[in-house]
């Protein structure tokens, strides 16, 4: 029985979404800069999945720039918009919870002469607005804080922040790979300059995101070379997953209402699940504001690692914010920002469910938790029955 509970990490490309990309790999294979025929076919579905992309985020077409996935999308807007507002200072404010793709650029900023402010979050992962309001300075250039968190699932107060941002004349940025498909966005109304979105976590294939960049907006280009993306992202473009991104943000964005009631029902269900049926178990993220299918949660006195194996053993995909899977010695910087000692985050497990997961593989995991929690803990020297048997 195999059941895929790791959707955070990328999602399974969908029949449709499929179906729409493969003739831009057989048939209509020409370059979209060509001016004969095939090149002209290729433009024209270019064309046709920026429309998508834009008309599912409420945005224009002219504002959806086509990246290489949400990683690159982060790197371009955050540099871009720092170097283009350099003149103006050199402090960006960020968030301690922010993924990778924005730290470890802001920390080479940081090497490159710019100042970073990295704010603390609260217990459940928040952002306060005010804390943001407090950080900016005169020199402030940029604020970035992802809209939806991909540990903990906690959705964060983007509209209040992005306000703030531009009441001081500040640019705001959200890494919104998490939330784009999940959480509704109607960027013509929104305090926002850019966004980041990645295609696998909504049902495309990897290697392929875009960026928004609010009509007006002059940031430095991402890479030079050729004329594509408006001279702004040289290279020429990945038709094919391009055309899969329009057909599954457009699919998200037409089942969003449904689906995020049928995923939050099932995490609801295993949340219930998990926390009833096995003791010293904390739900990381916030309760409420959260994205419809994430579940972490941290198990005391047993490593994640050995958790998540056991559980691949038994056909169920996860991950774990502990030191195996980070390549770090270190766990989550998330869950240590909430607050987490090291002994409690290292336990950490992330169940992230999509539509297509059913009320059946969530009892079946509940069940195969309890399992392997209480085997785990039995040869743990931390658990304090094994404690209590020692005396």
């Amino acid at each position: 029985m195999g059941i895929y509970m790791d959707n955070a990490a990328t999602t399974r490309v969908t029949e449709p979404v499929l179906e729409a990309m493969l003739p831009y790999l057989t048939e209509h294979f020409g370059n979209p800069s060509s001016v004969h025929g095939y090149g002209r076919d290729a433009k024209r579905a270019l064309d046709a999945a920026r429309r998508e992309v834009a008309a599912a985020l409420g945005a224009k077409p002219s504002e959806i720039y086509f990246t290489g996935c949400g990683t690159e999308a982060d790197n371009w807007a955050i540099r871009g918009a720092a170097y283009a507002k350099k003149e103006k200072g050199r402090h960006i404010i960020t968030s301690a919870i922010e993924h990778h793709a924005v730290l470890h650029t802001c920390e080479q900023l940081e090497k490159e002469g710019f100042e970073v402010t990295y704010l603390p979050v609260d217990e459940y992962g928040l952002v306060s607005a005010e804390s943001v309001a407090a950080a900016i300075r005169p020199d402030t250039v940029l604020v970035t804080i992802m809209a939806a968190n991909n540990e903990i699932g906690t959705i964060e107060p983007i509209q209040e922040i992005g306000a703030i941002a531009h009441e001081k004349g500040v640019l705001f940025h959200t890494d919104a790979v998490q939330a784009v498909g999940h959480v509704a966005f109607d960027l013509a109304n929104m305090p926002i300059d850019m966004l980041s979105l990645s295609g696998h976590k909504l049902h495309a294939p990897k290697g392929i995101g875009a960026l928004y960049i609010r009509s007006g907006l002059h940031i430095q280009p991402f890479m030079r070379g050729g004329a594509q993306e408006r001279s702004q992202r040289a290279g020429t473009e990945n038709l094919a997953s391009i055309v899969a991104l329009g057909k599954a943000i457009t699919l998200a964005t037409e089942h969003m209402e449904e689906n995020a009631k049928k995923v939050s029902a099932l995490r609801d269900r295993l949340i219930k699940g998990i926390l009833e049926t096995i003791p010293d178990v904390r739900l990381n993220g916030h309760p409420e504001k959260r994205l419809p299918g994430n579940v972490n949660v941290c198990f005391r006195y047993i490593e994640g690692e050995s958790l998540l194996l056991s559980l691949d053993l038994k056909g169920i995909a996860g991950s774990s914010g502990s030191a195996c899977t980070s390549g770090s010695l270190d766990p989550s910087h998330v869950l240590l920002a909430i607050g987490l000692p090291h002994e409690i985050a290292h336990g950490s497990l992330r169940l992230s469910l999509s539509e297509e997961n059913t009320e059946e593989e969530v009892d079946f995991t509940i069940a195969s938790l309890q399992e392997i929690v209480a085997r785990l803990r039995a040869m743990s020297p931390l658990w304090p029955e094994n404690r209590k048997n020692d005396r």
